[in-house]
C-alpha cells in the first residue's frame, strides 16, 4: 500500500472476512497523518457501521464523497464497499473528477466481477490479503516461556492464522467459539444471504467434505458422488455452483493442473485448500488427521503470499504437490509429513526427478532435516522453510 501511494491506482484489497484489511486500512490512515497529510484530507468511510446505512447506492455514495473531498489532493479509503449498488461507477468517476487517491476492501470476489473490470480496466491493482503466516503468529501472540517451536507450531496448526485470536489468550473455548463465529458470518452473510440459498446442509455438507480433502484431487462431480451415496440428494451442477460461492468469499481455493512435459493446464480435477487451518478444524470437530495433507495447505498458503502463482504439477502418471513460479523463478516442491520411510522417499522423490529442467526441486518435511541434498533435490524441515 505505501508502495502504491499515490500512484493513479484504486488500491483493492481482497481476501475473506476477519483476515485484517480493515486493520490494514486503519494503518494506513495512520501512516498518512504520520506523513504530515492532513486528517481533512483523508475521508474514512466503513460500510459495516450503522452510521453509513443511508448510503445505499453509488448515487448517494458519489454526493456524500463530493462533499467531503477538498481542493487539494484527497486520500479515499472504504471498507467493505460492495456493500453500495454500482459502487464502481462511483469510484470511476471520483478519478475522472478530483484529485484523489482511493483505496478499497472487499471480502467477496464478486468485488472484481467482469463489470468492474471493464469499467477499471488498467485501473486498479488487487492486494491480496490472507491470514497471519506463522512468523506473523509469532509476533502477534504470546507464549508461555517453556513453550518450543514445534509447540508453537502445533497451536498454529490448530488454532489457525486470523489476527483477532491473538487477543484471546489461551481460552480454547472462547478461541473455538471465535472460529464458528467467523464460519457463520461467512457463510450466512457471504454465501447464504448473498445468493439466496435455501439448501444450507447442502452447503454445509460440502464446506465439510472440501476440509476434509484439502489437498485431494476432485471435482464437482466426485462431491456429488459422495454426497448422493451419503443419502443427499444433489448434482454436480449444483455443487459447481456451490464451490464458486466459497471461491468467492475467499476461504477456498482452487488449484490447477499443469502437464510439465505438455507445458498446459489441465481442465479436468484439482485440488482444493482453505483459507485457514483453524477455520478446518472448525468445521471438522479438531481432529488432528490427515497431518500431511494440512502441511500441504499451510505451504500453500505460504506460496501465495511470497506471490507466487501455484499449480499441480503433472510428469506421466505421476504427481508434484506444487509448482510455484513468479517472475524470476520456478521452484517444484513435494510435501510430506515424514520420508524416513524409504518407500515414502522414493514416491517423492520420483516425480521430481522426472523432471529435466533445472529449477529449483525441494521436498519439505516435519522431519529434522537430517538428510542432505539428494539428486539435486533440497530437503527442508516445515518450520524452517515457512520461518525463511
Amino acid at each position: 500500500m505505501i508502495k502504491l501511494k499515490d500512484k493513479p491506482l484504486i488500491k483493492v484489497l481482497t481476501g475473506m472476512r476477519r483476515s485484517g484489511k480493515s486493520s490494514l486500512l486503519l494503518l494506513f490512515k495512520e501512516y498518512l497523518l504520520e506523513n504530515k497529510i492532513k486528517l481533512r484530507n483523508i475521508i474514512y468511510i466503513n460500510f459495516e457501521s450503522m452510521e453509513y446505512n443511508n448510503i445505499t447506492n453509488y448515487i448517494e455514495l458519489y454526493n456524500y464523497l463530493k462533499s467531503k473531498i477538498q481542493n487539494d489532493k484527497t486520500y479515499i479509503l472504504l471498507d467493505e464497499i460492495q456493500q453500495v449498488d454500482g459502487w464502481e461507477k462511483t469510484v470511476n468517476s471520483l478519478l475522472v473528477d478530483f484529485e484523489v487517491d482511493i483505496y478499497i476492501t472487499g471480502s467477496n470476489a464478486y468485488l472484481l466481477s467482469s463489470e468492474l473490470s471493464t469499467l477499471l480496466s488498467g485501473r486498479y491493482v488487487e492486494i491480496k490479503i490472507y491470514p497471519l503466516s506463522f512468523k506473523e503468529y509469532l509476533d502477534f501472540n504470546t507464549f508461555s516461556n517453556n513453550m518450543t517451536m514445534p509447540d508453537k507450531f502445533n497451536e498454529y496448526l490448530k488454532w489457525g492464522g486470523l489476527p483477532a485470536i491473538g487477543t484471546l489468550g489461551e481460552d480454547s473455548e472462547l478461541i473455538s467459539d471465535y472460529l464458528s463465529d467467523v464460519y457463520n458470518t461467512v457463510v450466512l452473510k457471504d454465501i447464504i444471504e448473498r445468493n439466496q440459498i435455501k439448501d444450507i446442509a447442502l452447503l454445509n455438507n460440502i464446506v465439510e467434505y472440501m476440509s476434509q480433502n484439502v489437498g485431494n484431487l476432485g471435482s464437482p462431480k466426485k462431491i456429488s458422488d459422495f454426497l448422493n451415496s451419503s443419502g443427499q440428494k444433489t448434482n454436480n451442477v449444483t455443487i459447481d455452483n456451490y464451490l464458486k460461492m466459497l471461491e468467492n468469499t475467499y476461504m477456498f481455493y482452487k488449484v490447477s493442473r499443469y502437464d510439465v512435459k505438455g507445458k498446459q493446464l489441465l481442465k479436468t480435477l484439482g485440488k482444493y485448500y482453505i483459507v485457514d487451518n483453524g477455520l478446518r478444524n472448525n468445521v471438522l470437530g479438531f481432529r488432528n488427521t490427515d497431518y500431511g495433507h494440512v502441511l500441504e495447505n499451510i505451504v500453500y498458503l505460504e506460496l501465495l503470499r511470497r506471490g507466487y502463482k501455484v499449480n499441480i504439477g503433472k510428469v506421466s502418471n505421476l504427481e508434484i504437490d506444487f509448482i510455484a513460479t513468479n517472475v524470476d523463478e520456478k521452484k517444484y516442491i513435494q510435501v510430506a509429513y515424514t520420508v524416513k520411510d524409504e518407500e515414502v522417499l522414493d514416491r517423492e522423490m520420483k516425480p521430481l526427478i522426472k523432471v529435466k529442467d533445472n529449477y529449483e526441486k525441494i521436498i519439505i518435511t516435519a522431519d529434522e532435516t537430517y538428510l542432505k541434498d539428494q539428486d539435486g533435490i533440497k530437503f527442508i524441515n516445515i518450520i524452517d522453510f515457512i520461518l525463511s
